[in-house]
């Protein structure tokens, strides 16, 4: 037996042996540890959770395992008659990616073994740290109870909108697919493919509903208030006065509650009715996705996207290979590759694929995106005899990606709706409250408790009034009940009768201006984005006014702040440098050889026929067609080749040699063919040495048509650089031109080749193929092999490739820094590509210092960031200015810098610099980071990013922001906001956000204050009337005051008033500092506000009291009595505050008319409505307006009260705005005259100064530091292209 076993092995164990255990999916464990086979003959211990390594396990089980083999990915074994073995192979595991699954159930990512208990391997069946190969049930056993529970649990889930939960343990059962045989796999009870993302079912919208609003102080008040209204002889109101208008207020919300959930459930149904061909019986056909089973056989065309987990089993390409695009699990463009197994990659028929028999042992549904562990058993010989052969995640289909560059594909469904990866690791959105909607409930418990006070004080008064005057009061009738009944009776009367001092409409209407804010973002045509028919969305309207008060943005960069569109721009050729597009100024004349100045690509052309430097040009534009391990494709019908890359850097130089007449269009096993200036060449590939992160470069050794061995290298300067010959006459103007690259932002590349004689090669060859079989640091290896070959080279010269950056990138986040906001960049990408883009998107910029965090361990990174934050607080302390600081740290150095001793010390240096770049970041530590800012400090935090790695970023944030658009929606479908572009957060948060921060504010304090103002005057009159519980105004009017009346003016400020213009502030970006410092909405001015409307209500009150002391007497005698009183105190009250609205409106609107002046129209067709129709109806329907109107309307008395009084009021008002605006104005005061009088902006300019600057600086800072990027997958490409032949037909499937 041998226990090293290489890929290539064939391990039969078709006679039992004696170490091999009823475990089969890992080694034996003992009681303190595990160990595990890595490579062959690697051991690795891992320590449990005592910290005991396998050095303590028992003599004879520690001398069981280096016995054991390892099998990988193409590995298979015998079945029968012996338990199965199996090792889930040695595939590349990224820290990065398994980091963001830290925190969730189950095993961490990454590991291959999980824990059991120690005795695990004794029970029969029993699993050690996997999933069995056998079961030991019969396939055709019936469903057991547990199973039969697990269903109706299903139902009950499915019921009430839940996703399946990861129970803790139920991993290590395997799930059992049989292949064509559905019948098998029904009796299994897998979960069905429908997808529900909504926040209500049927079954749970009324509690949850309920739930939610009566979580409101306010709604509960009212509802306690409706309660105690219902006892008879308690309220001095009618019993409905405030169930009718509460049951309204949550019809209004449920309403609006409803149709925000309708369009999930609409994009959900959508979604589910997507067509898919399945395989039934020989040939496919059209199913909906929420008719997909486990177990079904799935044909994916090219293009489409997977409707769930699959795994491969054949496709158009040679070995099963296929491509596919991430964008929407991860946001990356980049295509990967995933290849079928090679016992299935042959069935490329229906008819083969449905002959196709065999079971797969799946691991059970996860979380854990990045790994996959499973084996299918397929008969291997007419005897029926079976094999397992591993599944991992090289053969997983993840819903959610999209097929590309490959006609299609086979697969067989593995997980099914929300136990697909993608629905496990999309979490429902979390329950965000606003900061002014957390205010406002304070305030409104401040309120409740002045109201209790209130009410015991007039309760206290009503007691004292009873006992000093109640020989006065015999023609009253006077309870006859205790003391202290009488006292708790009087509370719960003035708690009725001052209810509404809480404004009960308040939360509806903020919900319905919320509502139809976030209507009129998503009717905004500047945030269309024509090319994808896609416009800006709000989801989640309640956070609307957090728009306006961001003081933080963590952006995403691949999909976000660029398109991810690699384009070939400019080059430096043998010392020359060439361009797509010159500038006039810089263009380089014929003859002239400068090389300060630039040539276009057409005078590239050109200079191949005749210029002395035309062998060189040759050499160098041969290289980027020959040195890669891009796959051609023609298109179907035309003579179009699409280039398949896994780096779209490569493709770029490939495409951009084909536009300059060196077209590579064939890929054989070992050679190419490519077009140069219309002559058919051959080049055989001899060997690739391929490109990783520590290499810094990759290059191909070709024969080419002459029968010359050339060397062709292309990677960082720094690495080209230090591996050129001696003589190399284009270093300095290569070098110069690397640095105005670098300064455009453009991702740069050395280009350099060798001749290489056939004795070297020869020796060479056998050096390299020992090192590519070795199985002991094969890659190691190799990398020494290619720094044997890669030396004394000549330099051709450099590439300058544009990751193309969405449009309007750099002005938005200028913009955005202007109006007092950090942009902080959390990307996956490599730290030199991310500082070029840095500086591309001015998120850099030339006056900035960089902090360069690199450091390897938790020490150096905690001293590192110390020292930075000690330097720079001396500086500070000092009085020193402090030049612009920006901070990029790595992935690694964040590891250690989120710990719990560094975490402040990173917070504290982060916010003391402009902008912050966090490099090679998980998905969890952009959630982490933005948790740490979110710890720190009270600022509302903004997060954006298009994939599901930005997911939990975005669900951290107080505002999450998805990119909707061409890639996949699964960041815009968990955030609360989406966009189609970048540059639409400019307008979303500097105009809609200020615009909604600053009229909600506006609205709601105009809320309280109205209620107030009204509310108190009750509390004057009770002093009047003995504290008896009697009402001033007539019951019905009071309840129609907060929904009828006074309903229409806050809507008007709330959705159309403008403090400034859009244009305005887009101009002056700082006004956006305003909502930052909470300018309008604080608790100061709400206990302004709250001061302003006692003043109103003492005023409106006693001078009707002063004014109308001897009562209203008629021509006919007869007096007017309260009810006349209280009706035109009521109307004054009613002006008052409609004038108020009308000094507080910035904007006059057609609708502000109709609200504002409109609401005192209402007042007065409601008067005689209730006056003359109610008493016609009954005599007992309105009798406090009996005869109300003419006695009302027809005094002078009252035109003059209602005329001068509000005045009165409103003339303190008037005058401190005057006063505020002419000695104490805000910034705004001074843009609204700019825009009222139309002044042109006499800012001193000095754009042209500036750029003369920073261009001196920029030169002197890339010199220290050019900017090498190239984006390429660590992973053996070699393999892939030695087994294309672009020239042979693929099969149509």
């Amino acid at each position: 037996m041998n226990p090293f076993a290489g890929d290539d092995d064939v391990v039969d164990f078709t006679q039992p042996s004696q170490h091999q255990t009823s475990s089969p999916w890992a080694p034996s464990t003992g009681q303190q540890g595990q160990t595990a086979h890595y490579g062959g003959n690697d051991l690795i211990d891992f320590q449990d959770q005592f910290g005991n390594s396998s050095s303590n396990l028992p003599q004879a089980q520690s001398a069981y395992l280096p016995s054991q083999p390892t099998l990988k990915h193409s590995d298979t074994f015998m079945t029968d008659g012996a338990s199965s073995l199996y090792d889930e192979g040695s595939g590349q595991i990224d820290d990065d990616d398994n980091l963001q699954l830290l925190d969730n159930q189950g095993p961490i990512a990454g590991s291959r073994y999980n824990r059991q208990p120690s005795n695990a391997s004794s029970i029969p069946g029993s699993v050690s740290g996997g999933i069995p190969l056998r079961s030991s049930q019969s396939p055709t056993s019936t469903p057991t109870r547990a199973k039969r529970r697990q269903s109706f649990r299903g139902k009950i889930n499915e019921l009430l909108g839940r996703s399946p939960r990861l129970v803790p343990g139920q991993e290590s059962e395997a799930r059992l697919i049989y292949i064509n045989n559905q019948a098998l796999n029904e009796q299994q009870n897998y979960l069905h493919n429908r997808i529900f993302t909504g926040k209500y079912t049927s079954f749970t919208f009324l509690p949850k509903f309920l739930y939610e609003e009566f979580s409101k102080y306010a709604n509960l008040f009212f509802l306690f208030i409706s309660g105690i209204q219902q006892i008879p002889g308690i309220s001095p109101t009618s019993r409905w006065t405030t169930l009718v208008p509460l049951l309204i207020v949550l019809l209004i919300t449920a309403v609006k509650e409803v149709i925000e959930d309708w369009g999930v459930h609409r994009s959900d149904a959508e979604l589910n009715a997507r067509g898919c061909k399945v395989l039934e019986g020989s040939q496919f056909v059209e199913r909906p996705w929420r008719d997909i089973r486990v177990g079904d056989i799935v044909r994916i065309d090219g293009g489409g996207h997977f409707p769930a987990d699959l795994v491969l089993l054949s496709s158009s390409e040679p070995e099963g290979l296929c491509y596919i695009e991430t964008s929407n699990l991860d946001g990356e463009v980049n295509l990967k590759i995933k290849q079928a197994l090679p016992q299935t990659a042959k069935c490329v028929t229906p008819l083969d694929i449905g002959q196709l028999q065999g079971t797969i042992k799946s691991e059970q549904p996860n979380n854990r995106l990045y790994n996959y562990d499973g084996t299918v058993t397929l008969a291997v010989d007419e005897v029926g005899r079976n094999r397992d052969f591993a599944l991992d995640p090289t053969q997983l289909l993840l819903r959610g990606a999209q097929l590309r560059n490959t006609s299609w594909i086979y697969g067989i469904v593995v997980f099914t709706g929300h136990e697909t990866k993608l629905m496990l690791n999309s979490s429902k959105k979390p329950s965000k409250v606003s900061n002014v909607t957390r205010l406002t409930n304070r305030n409104i418990v401040y309120l409740f408790i002045i109201l209790v006070v209130m009410s015991i004080c007039c309760s206290i008064g009503g007691l004292v009034t009873t006992i000093s005057k109640g020989s006065q009061l015999a023609y009253l009738a006077i309870n006859d009940m205790s003391r202290a009944g009488e006292f708790g009776y009087g509370i719960l009367t003035f708690l009725i009768l001052f209810n509404s001092f809480i404004p009960i409409s308040l939360m509806v209407t903020m919900e319905l201006v919320k509502y139809i804010q976030s209507y009129l973002i998503d009717s905004d045509l500047d945030m269309y984005y024509e090319p994808t028919d896609t416009a800006a969305t709000a989801r989640s309207s309640s956070l609307i006014e957090e728009l306006g008060q961001v003081q933080f943005v963590f952006s995403d960069k691949t999909g976000t702040l660029t398109c991810n569109e690699m384009q070939f721009r400019q080059s430096s050729i043998a010392g020359l440098s060439y361009a797509d597009k010159v500038e006039s100024d810089r263009q380089a004349q014929d003859g002239v050889d400068d090389p300060t100045l630039q040539y276009t690509f057409s005078q590239l052309e050109a200079h191949l026929k005749s210029h002395s430097t035309a062998n060189v040009i040759n050499e160098f534009l041969t290289l980027l067609a020959v040195c890669h391990t891009v796959i051609p494709e023609q298109q179907e019908g035309s003579d179009e080749i699409i280039y398949q890359a896994s780096s779209p850097d490569e493709g770029a130089l490939v495409k951009g040699a084909s536009t300059l007449g060196y077209k590579f269009h064939t890929r054989r096993p070992n050679s190419i063919n490519c077009n140069i200036r219309g002559r058919d060449l051959e080049f055989q590939i001899l060997n690739v040495c391929e490109f990783n992160s520590t290499r810094k470069r990759m290059s191909a050794v070709v024969r080419g048509p002459d029968g010359k061995i050339k060397l062709y290298c292309k990677g960082a300067d720094t690495v080209i650089l230090e591996r050129l010959s001696e003589n190399n006459p284009f270093v300095e103007p290569t070098l110069m031109h690397l640095e105005e690259y670098a300064t455009e932002g453009l991702r740069t590349l050395c280009v350099a080749m060798r001749e290489i004689p056939e004795d070297e090669y020869a020796r060479w060859s056998q050096i390299y193929d020992k090192a590519s079989t070795t199985l002991v640091n094969r890659s190691e290896e190799l990398d020494r092999a290619a720094e044997m070959i890669e030396q004394d080279m000549f330099l051709l010269g450099a590439t300058a490739i544009e990751d193309k950056l969405q449009d309007g990138v750099p002005d938005t986040i200028h913009t955005l820094q202007e109006a007092g906001i950090k942009v902080w960049v959390l990307t996956g990408d490599r730290q030199e590509t991310a500082i070029n883009i840095g500086y591309s998107c001015k998120l850099l910029n030339e006056e900035m210092s960089l902090i360069v965090c690199n450091e390897e361990n938790h020490w150096d990174t905690k001293n590192f960031l110390e020292a930075k934050l000690k330097e720079i607080s001396d500086v500070k302390n000092r009085g020193e200015d402090l030049e612009p600081l920006a901070l990029v740290i790595d992935g690694r150095a964040l590891t250690f810098a989120l710990e719990k001793d560094i975490e402040k010390v990173l917070f504290d240096l982060a916010v003391l610099c402009k902008a912050v770049v966090c490099c090679r970041v998980s998905p969890l530590q952009k959630a982490l980071v933005v948790k740490l800012v979110k710890k720190y400090t009270h600022a509302i935090l903004l997060a954006i990013g298009d994939g599901a790695n930005d997911v939990s970023m975005i669900q951290a944030a107080h505002v999450g922001i998805g990119i909707s658009g061409v890639e996949g929606l699964q960041a815009a479908r968990s955030a609360d906001f989406a966009i189609s572009q970048f540059r639409f957060l400019k307008k979303l948060l500097l105009v809609h956000g200020a615009w909604s921060y600053q009229r909600l504010s506006k609205m709601i304090f105009y809320y309280f204050y109205k209620n107030v103002a009204l509310y108190l005057t009750q509390f004057w009159y009770a002093f009047y009337n003995g504290f008896s519980g009697s009402t001033l105004y007539e019951s019905w009017t009071m309840s129609c005051f907060n929904v009828i009346f006074t309903f229409l003016p806050p809507l008007a400020i709330g959705i159309f008033d403008q403090f400034v213009s859009a244009r305005m502030l887009d101009k002056y970006p700082q006004l956006y500092i305003l909502g930052q410092h909470n300018e309008f909405f604080n608790q100061k001015k709400f206990w302004g506000w709250f001061a302003n409307a006692i003043f109103h209500s003492l005023i409106l009150f006693f001078t009707g009291v002063g004014a109308f002391r001897n009562d209203g007497v008629f021509m006919n005698g007869t007096n007017g009595g309260q009810w006349w009183v209280g009706t035109v105190v009521f109307t004054a009250v009613l002006g008052c505050i409609l004038w108020k609205g009308a000094l507080i409106t910035d904007m006059w609107t057609k609708y502000t008319f109709i609200a504002i002046p409109g609401s005192m129209v209402v007042w007065f067709i409601y008067l005689p409505i209730v006056a003359y129709i109610g008493s016609s109806v009954s005599t007992s329907v309105f009798p406090e307006y009996n005869g109300i109107v003419p006695q009302v309307w027809g005094n002078v008395n009252f035109w003059l009260y209602l005329i001068l009084v509000p005045f009165l009021c409103n003339l303190r008002d008037f005058a401190w705005k005057f006063a505020k605006r002419m000695y104490r104005p805000m910034p705004y005061h001074f843009v609204q005259e700019i825009q009222k009088f139309n002044l042109p902006d006499y800012r001193p300019r000095m754009d042209r100064f500036r750029q003369a600057v920073n261009k001196v600086r920029r030169i002197q800072r890339l010199k220290r530091n050019r900017g090498y990027a190239f984006s390429q997958t660590d992973s053996d490409q070699t393999k892939i292209i030695r087994v294309y032949d672009t020239t042979q037909q693929k099969p149509q499937g």
